[in-house]
């Protein structure tokens, strides 16, 4: 099955993800697919407390946050679950990393955007295609009305059609308001109560 998550930051969406991911494992192998590359003690932060979240859950992480078009896959990954956290940070990783300022002139920010677009979304769709389950979490950052500068634009927008692209070919989609699921396609399964 494969399923994207949107939801706004601290909305419970990681930790419905992981209820996902176990109950789609069904006692198999599950993988935590981890995409954030840390640039401050924030980011480290904010790792160390998803490490702690998941601890217990049987999760093995595998560490990779662009590139995914040939990233190397766990062996027997065809049965197992995945949750990759996160799109975004994806997103990101691929529009940003490497950053050399002379490229994000307007046509090299625009130009660095729609590839970024590009190997996200063809990535994930091989990693969807290539475990039994894959469970995808996004960030919601496109509510608040802000206008940005053109290259903050030009990557939400990136993020935008890559989710719309995964929303399209994905079996369920779903928004996560504190810690609420509103399906939007598809039919989620069945969770436990905690």
């Amino acid at each position: 099955m494969k399923i994207l998550l949107i939801g706004g930051s601290k909305s419970g969406k990681s930790r419905l993800a992981q209820r996902l991911a176990k109950k789609l494992a069904a006692g198999g192998p599950m993988y935590y697919w981890a995409t954030m590359e840390p640039v401050d003690g924030e980011d480290r932060e904010r790792i160390e407390k998803h490490l702690l979240d998941r601890e217990g859950w049987g999760f093995e992480t595998v560490e990779c946050g662009r590139g995914l078009e040939s990233a190397p896959l766990p062996e027997g990954c065809g049965i197992a679950s995945v949750l990759f956290d996160s799109v975004t940070a994806l997103v990101t990783n691929e529009m940003f990393g490497g950053f050399v300022e002379e490229n994000f002139d307007a046509k090299g920010a625009a130009k660095r955007a729609e590839e970024a677009q590009e190997s996200s979304f063809r990535g994930l769709m091989r990693l969807a295609d290539s475990f039994g389950n894959i469970i995808c979490v996004a960030d919601d950052v496109f509510r608040d009305g802000i206008v940005f500068d053109k290259t903050t634009e030009l990557w939400r927008a990136a993020l935008a059609a890559v989710l719309n692209r995964l929303a399209a070919a994905f079996d369920a989609v779903g928004e996560v308001t504190a810690g609420v699921l509103i399906p939007h396609k598809g039919v989620f399964p069945q969770l436990e109560e905690d």
